[in-house]
């Protein structure tokens, strides 16, 4: 159990508990005993309402999800800052929010070029975040640098395809390799411009309660999965 599911069953717990006793209180003498006997005939009764509220939180959480998205759709979709690859006017989108320092994020990355590769039709969004520190960072600002000089593709597959750790000195050498200006680019990866991009699609993530990587939306449906037929038939169902 993660830290966030602990607190939430240690509040449902504590919820059930205060709503009991306020039933032991709140009743008749007739019906405090009856509840007692009923707590000790079928004690998993607690147990069932922990339950119950976490997934009653979980579906609030989940609709609010969902309004968010669609309050955001053209920004998660549509974002003129945003790299992307195939038709701008695609009838599907597929967005991905993803770390280049992510393990995850490098195990989907192969079945996800797979499934790029197998539909010219459909749009490609990437959406960067940077969860896991410097490099990430770095990784990034490289990717975002490289758009400019309209070789996001080239650099972000060599980001994922690398053999070795990316490190500053790592990205900086794929980024020569692939031919880009390098004063351009070195100006482009500290400009403000940049760095305020990345707040912003941190923000969205926050907005749509993206709370780790990758995750992937197909028209606006979230998708969680490392396996390319997930995704193909999620695109499938939209054409």
């Amino acid at each position: 159990m993660n830290k966030s599911s602990l607190i939430v069953s240690i509040v449902a717990l504590v919820l059930a508990i205060a709503a009991l006793v306020c039933c032991l209180f709140g009743c008749g003498k007739g019906d405090t005993a009856a509840v007692e006997a009923a707590l000790k005939a079928k004690p998993e009764m607690v147990v069932d309402a922990i339950k119950a509220y976490e997934q009653n939180m979980r579906d609030r959480a989940a609709a609010e999800a969902k309004k968010m998205i669609e309050e955001n759709i053209s920004e998660l979709n549509s974002d003129a800052d945003t790299p992307f690859v195939g038709p701008q006017d695609a009838k599907v989108t597929v967005v991905e929010f993803f770390d280049y320092s992510c393990g995850y994020c490098h195990r989907l990355f192969p079945e996800l070029k797979s499934v790029i590769e197998a539909n010219a039709d459909v749009k490609f969004v990437f959406k960067p975040l940077t969860f896991l520190g410097d490099v990430s960072v770095a990784a990034a600002k490289a990717s975002l640098a490289a758009a400019k000089q309209g070789k996001f593709a080239e650099v972000h597959n060599a980001l994922f395809s690398s053999t070795d750790r990316l490190t500053q000195e790592k990205i900086r050498a794929i980024a020569q390799e692939k031919g880009l200006d390098m004063d351009k680019f070195d100006a482009d990866v500290k400009s403000e411009e940049i760095s305020q991009y990345l707040s912003k699609v941190s923000n969205l993530a926050n907005k749509i309660q993206v709370n780790g990587v990758p995750v992937l939306f197909v028209n606006g449906n979230i998708l969680q999965t490392l396996d390319g037929k997930d995704i193909q038939a999620a695109i499938d169902s939209n054409k």
